[in-house]
């Protein structure tokens, strides 16, 4: 049964994981000082930079995913970039104890999300995405 669903659940895994980037780095575009204002906030240098590789990392690599193409290689980004700013962001260890358990949650949520995106770049894009059209 598994095999014959293989490819909707690729597309569907895909499209349900570049719904957490793309409309995040449209929001980046929208709201670009804001955006760097609180990268600032953190304490990440160059926060403009940051933001831009935000942007291109979560609207870019996420386009990508979405739509199967040098997907491996996109899933590999995105995990890489989740690792690094999950440490940053929803550093729970840190927070003061009210906003503790939420931190928290986001911190394992994106550790999770991490995990997902190393699936993808293990396993590749499946037959329902340019990737798999292009090795046919």
């Amino acid at each position: 049964m598994f095999q014959t669903l293989q490819n909707p659940l690729a597309l569907a895994g895909r499209a349900l994981i570049a719904l957490l980037f793309v409309p995040a780095g449209f929001a980046k575009i929208a709201g670009f000082a804001g955006t760097a204002g609180y990268i600032a906030s953190k304490g990440v240098p160059l926060p403009e930079v940051a933001a831009a590789i935000a942007i291109a990392v979560e609207l870019g690599l996420g386009l990508l995913l979405l739509v199967g193409w040098q997907t491996r290689w996109a899933a590999l980004g995105i995990a890489v970039f989740t690792a690094v700013i999950t440490f940053i962001f929803h550093n729970y260890w840190a927070a003061p104890a009210e906003q503790m358990m939420q931190q928290q949650q986001a911190f394992f949520k994106n550790i999770a999300v991490v995990g997902g995106l190393l699936l993808v770049a293990a396993f590749g894009a499946g037959a329902w995405s340019f990737d798999g059209k292009r090795s046919a």
